[in-house]
């Protein structure tokens, strides 16, 4: 039982510590101002705006709840740990233990957050997927990583739309965009950017050899238009018919955009929207959001600053290998972590990776 009790004064401490520093009762003020906001009767005039504080103030108060919960849960463990006697009451003393793991495993997730503090880490995501060298095992893989990503976000309950998709000529797909709107969502997705490689027997030969192929995942923050400023003489824009799966799902006009810029060679491409406006006011929003990303990955005080060199390394040094075959390992080259619990992984099971990721960047 004292190690119980050690653990647990510790993890209490740990908690305080936690809640000091993210300065709750500053984020309790703040919720108040947001609900008093959220009961004026113009407040929904500006739909947009209002969902986007409806989002914040949720986001807040479930913090908040989880924070004071586990403090609370905490006290109450150690009170037990004086009442329960491990030698007359065996199975209280085992969901004691069990607790206590409970109460460690739910403080390591929520001290995450503490790791939050760049610029746009409470922002919603936007997560691109390419389709690199592989041919048919690439686009496929690209399609995995997208369905992999989207479990993920299942899991955390965040919401997922899809903002382009462009299919492989076989199977997979060439390129798609979706975007994530939940609690710190860029934040905790910021450092998926990269590239991933698949070693897998190939379905798509007749042989079934061992292929390896690759693919590129972008994540950048879905942010305000006004926050990026962009001379027009530095975009180069393209219009094009946009693809579709046949029949009536063909558009018949020049809706589809891509949007070259100049100083940087950064190319965005958009055609699920239904008009040409639409389309280049994502693509626009999307490069915006790509430059921030490039500008706070790369320690630059401007987004001017940003040129050619700094966006050529997109497709350098995979971050992830999932290898299927001969094998079955899961393993993040940057920080070392590995898994061989592969399918688990492909299906959403993302925590370890990502948090190990968030630990690394922030020593």
């Amino acid at each position: 039982m004292q190690e119980i009790k050690e653990k647990l004064h510790l993890l209490q401490e740990e908690t305080q510590k936690s809640i000091k520093h993210l300065n709750l009762p500053q984020k309790k003020e703040a919720l108040k101002c947001m609900e008093a906001q959220m009961t004026k009767e113009d407040f929904w005039s500006d739909q947009e705006k209002a969902q986007q504080l409806s989002r914040e103030a949720g986001h807040l108060r479930n913090s908040i709840e989880a924070w004071e919960k586990l403090a609370h849960d905490i006290k109450d463990l150690m009170e037990l740990t004086d009442i329960i006697d491990p030698a007359v009451d065996a199975s209280s003393f085992k969901q004691l233990q069990a607790d206590v793991e409970e109460a460690e495993n739910t403080h390591n997730k929520l001290n995450i957050e503490l790791y939050m503090t760049g610029p746009y880490d409470k922002k919603d995501a936007i997560l691109s997927f390419h389709a690199g060298t592989g041919g048919t095992d690439a686009a496929d893989f690209a399609e995995m990583l997208l369905r992999m990503y989207l479990r993920y976000c299942d899991s955390r309950e965040w919401k997922t739309s899809r903002l382009d998709m462009n299919p492989g000529s076989e199977a997979g797909i060439k390129s798609a965009s979706i975007k994530v709107e939940g609690a710190f969502a860029y934040g905790y997705l910021k450092h998926e950017n990269g590239v991933h490689r698949l070693v897998r027997l190939s379905p798509f030969n007749s042989g079934g050899t061992r292929e390896t192929s690759f693919a590129l995942v972008e994540v950048v923050p879905d942010i305000e238009e006004s926050e990026v400023e962009i001379k027009e003489e530095d975009v180069k824009w393209d219009v094009f018919r946009s693809g579709g799966a046949g029949g009536q799902s063909v558009n018949t006009a020049d809706s589809a955009v891509r949007l070259t810029h100049l100083p940087t060679s950064l190319v965005v491409t958009c055609q699920n929207e239904r008009s040409q406006l639409q389309n280049k006011q994502q693509a626009m929003k999307i490069l915006k959001a790509k430059l921030i990303a490039l500008q706070e990955k790369h320690h630059l005080e401007t987004i001017n600053e940003i040129r050619g060199e700094h966006t050529r390394h997109s497709w350098g040094n995979q971050i992830r290998s999932y290898v299927l075959h001969p094998y079955q390992m899961v393993k993040d080259h940057r920080t070392n972590y590995e898994s061989t619990q592969v399918d688990a992984i492909l299906d959403g099971a993302l925590d370890e990776f990502i948090e190990a990721s968030l630990r690394k960047q922030s020593k």
